[in-house]
C-alpha cells in the first residue's frame, strides 16, 4: 500500500502542476509588461505602452463611433478614431503616472492581474459591440436625411487611417517628451531637478503655443489663401456679363466683371429674370436690382464700401420698395435661396447688395476672417444707412440685412451699432449663425422657459424669433415688434453648435427633451471624443441633403422672408407654387 502511494505522488504532483489558462489573467499579465518602469528614459520610436493607457484610448475608440450630428466617410471616422486613441491613451497613461509618481499601490499579485484582466475584457468587448453597430448608426442618420445606406466595406479604410492618424500623434508626443528630458536634463544643471522640470515645462509649452499659433496656423491661412484665390478669377461658363444697368459690371457700373469674384460674377448674373417672376406672380415684376464689389474692386474696406453705395445709388436701388444688405460668406457667397426667394417675394422691387472680404471656404474663413467679415458689414452698414436716413421716411425702401454662416456673424454686429438707435432698420435674417456669435450665444441662454436649446423661445418673441426647417416662427403666439430679427437653425448644423466645452460639459441640446429632430437619437456625449466628433462635423455640414446640416432651403427661407416683410398679396396656395418653382431650379446661377 505505501509503495502505491509513493509511485502515485510524482504523477499526481505533475497533474497539479500543469497549468490552468485564463484569459483575463493572461491579458493582465500581458498588459502589466507593457507598462514602461517609472523614470526609465525612452527613445522616440520604442515600442513600448502604457496598458491603461491602450485600455482607456479603447473605450475613447468605442465612443467615437457613436454618431454624431452628421453622417461620416470613412476618412473622417477614422482621423476621428485615431485622435480619439491618443487622447484616451495619454488619459490613461497620465493617470498611471501620476499613481505611480505619487507611490500609490494597487492591489499585486494574481489580484491584480485578475482585475487588469477584467477591464481588458470589459473594454474590448464595448469596443466590438462598437464596431458591430457603427455601419447601423451611420445609416440611421443617412436614413433620417434621405441618403442611401452604407455597408461594413469601408472598415479597412477607417482602420488604416485610425491607426495611420494614432501614430503621427503618439510620435509627436513622444518626440515633445524628448525634447522635455533633453530641456530638463541641461536645467538641472543650474537649479533642483524639480524647479527644472517645471520650468523646462513651461518653456517647452510656450514654445509649442508659439509656434502653433505663431507659425502654424498663420501659415496654414497663408497657404490656404494662397492656394485658393487664383480659382476667384476663373469665370463660370454659366455666368455672363450684365447686360442690364440695375446690376454691378453692367452698363454704368464702376465695377469690372473681373474683380467681381467667382461668386461675385455668379450673383450679379443670376437670380429670376422678370417673366421668372411674372410666371409666379401675375405679372408686372421688375429686375431686381443686384449690387456687388469683390475684393480686388477697391483696396480698402471703406473704399470697397463707398463703392457699394455709389453704385446703389446708380442702379435706382432707393427707389426700390425692398433694400437688403447682405453680409457674404469667406468666399463671397450669397445663398440664392435667401436672395431669389426675396426677389419673387416683393415681384423684383428689390435691392440686394453684398461685399466679398476673403477669398476662403465658410469653414476656414469661420476661423481666420471673423475681423474681416465684421468690419466689411459694418463699413458697408454705415455708409449706406447714413445716406437712407436721411430720405423721406415715407419713401425710401425698406431696410433689411441678411447673412448665412459668418455672414450672419456680421449681421450680429450692425444690429449691436449704436447708429440703429434713431435709425432702425426694418428687419434681419441669419441664417446658420456660427458658433462664435456672441449675441445668438447670450439669447440662447437666457431663452424663457420651457424652449428648447436648439430651437430657443426669447423675450415672447417680441423682437427675435428662431425658425428651422420646419416651421417655427408660429411658436410664439404674441405680438412681433415693428424690427424683425429671425435666426434659422438646424438642430444638426455643427456650424451652430459647435464649442469647444463639448469638451467637457454635455450639452444642453443633446439633453432628454432638448434633442431637434434631425439629431440622432443615438447620438450621446462623450468627454473629448464629442468635441472631435463635432469639429470634424464642419468641413462636412455643407455635403449634405438641402434641410440638413449647413444646407438650408428655399422653403424655409420664404417662410422667414415672409413673416419677416410681409409682402402682399401672397397666400397659403401662392406660397406654395413659389416653394415648388424655387426647389427645382437646375443650376446655383440659373
Amino acid at each position: 500500500m505505501t509503495t502505491l502511494q509513493t509511485r502515485a505522488r510524482p504523477e499526481d504532483e505533475r497533474r497539479r502542476r500543469v497549468p490552468t489558462v485564463r484569459p483575463a489573467v493572461v491579458a493582465g499579465a500581458l498588459l502589466q509588461r507593457l507598462e514602461p518602469p517609472l523614470g526609465r528614459p525612452t527613445r522616440i520610436t520604442e515600442a513600448r505602452f502604457s496598458g491603461a493607457g491602450l485600455v482607456v484610448g479603447g473605450v475613447f475608440v468605442a465612443a467615437s463611433l457613436l454618431p454624431s450630428l452628421l453622417p461620416r466617410p470613412s476618412v473622417v471616422q477614422g482621423v476621428i478614431s485615431g485622435v480619439s486613441l491618443v487622447a484616451g491613451y495619454g488619459v490613461g497613461a497620465g493617470i498611471a503616472a501620476v499613481g505611480r509618481y505619487l507611490g500609490l499601490r494597487g492591489p499585486r499579485g494574481r489580484l491584480r492581474e485578475w482585475l487588469v484582466g477584467i477591464c481588458v475584457t470589459v473594454c474590448v468587448g464595448v469596443l466590438v459591440l462598437s464596431v458591430w453597430k457603427q455601419v447601423g448608426w451611420q445609416n440611421d442618420i443617412r436614413l433620417l436625411y434621405g441618403m442611401p445606406p452604407i455597408g461594413p466595406e469601408g472598415w479597412p479604410l477607417v482602420t488604416a487611417v485610425t491607426l495611420l492618424v494614432a501614430a503621427l500623434l503618439l510620435l509627436l508626443g513622444r518626440s515633445l517628451g524628448a525634447a522635455f528630458r533633453a530641456l530638463s536634463r541641461r536645467l538641472v544643471r543650474l537649479m533642483p531637478r524639480r524647479l527644472a522640470n517645471l520650468l523646462g515645462a513651461m518653456l517647452l509649452v510656450l514654445v509649442v503655443w508659439a509656434v502653433f499659433s505663431g507659425v502654424l496656423v498663420t501659415g496654414f491661412f497663408s497657404g490656404a489663401n494662397a492656394l485658393i484665390a487664383p480659382s476667384d478669377q476663373v469665370v463660370s461658363p454659366n455666368t455672363r456679363v450684365p447686360t442690364s444697368p440695375v446690376r454691378s459690371a453692367g452698363p454704368g457700373s464702376k465695377v469690372r466683371w473681373m474683380d467681381l469674384g467667382a461668386e461675385g460674377r455668379g450673383f450679379v448674373s443670376g437670380g429670376p429674370k422678370v417673366a421668372d417672376i411674372d410666371a409666379v406672380t401675375g405679372g408686372g415684376a421688375r429686375l431686381p436690382v443686384r449690387v456687388y464689389v469683390g475684393l480686388r474692386s477697391a483696396e480698402t474696406i471703406r473704399g470697397r464700401a463707398a463703392l457699394v453705395l455709389e453704385e446703389l445709388k446708380r442702379t435706382g436701388a432707393f427707389d426700390r420698395k425692398v433694400l437688403v444688405l447682405a453680409t457674404t460668406t469667406g468666399t463671397g457667397y450669397l445663398d440664392r435661396n435667401g436672395t431669389d426667394s426675396l426677389e419673387y417675394l416683393w415681384n423684383g422691387d428689390t435691392a440686394i447688395a453684398g461685399v466679398q472680404y476673403s477669398y476662403l471656404p465658410s469653414w476656414i474663413s469661420l476661423l481666420a476672417d471673423q475681423d474681416a467679415a465684421r468690419l466689411t458689414s459694418q463699413a458697408v452698414f454705415d455708409a449706406v444707412h447714413g445716406y437712407w436716413s436721411t430720405l423721406p421716411e415715407e419713401t425710401r425702401p425698406r431696410l433689411y440685412l441678411y447673412g448665412l454662416s459668418l455672414g450672419s456673424y456680421g449681421v450680429e454686429n450692425i444690429l449691436g451699432s449704436i447708429n440703429l438707435i434713431n435709425e432702425p432698420v426694418d428687419g434681419a435674417l441669419l441664417v446658420g449663425p456660427p458658433f462664435v456669435s456672441p449675441v445668438h450665444a447670450r439669447l440662447t441662454a437666457g431663452r424663457d422657459p420651457g424652449s428648447p436649446a436648439w430651437l430657443p423661445v426669447s423675450g415672447r418673441g417680441r423682437t427675435v424669433r428662431f425658425t428651422s426647417e420646419q416651421d417655427g416662427l408660429s411658436r410664439t403666439p404674441g405680438p412681433w415688434g415693428p424690427t424683425r430679427v429671425v435666426y434659422m437653425q438646424h438642430a444638426s448644423d455643427p456650424v451652430v453648435f459647435f464649442d469647444s466645452d463639448l469638451a467637457f460639459t454635455p450639452p444642453e441640446w443633446l439633453r432628454d427633451g432638448q434633442r431637434g429632430p434631425d439629431v440622432s437619437p443615438q447620438m450621446g456625449w462623450f468627454p473629448l471624443v464629442t468635441m472631435v466628433q463635432v469639429l470634424l462635423d464642419l468641413p462636412g455640414s455643407g455635403s449634405v441633403p438641402m434641410g440638413y446640416g449647413h444646407l438650408y432651403s428655399a422653403p424655409a427661407h420664404v417662410r422667414a422672408w415672409t413673416a419677416i416683410s410681409e409682402p402682399p398679396g401672397w397666400d397659403a396656395a401662392s406660397l406654395a407654387r413659389l416653394d415648388a418653382v424655387l426647389s427645382k431650379r437646375p443650376h446655383p446661377y440659373g
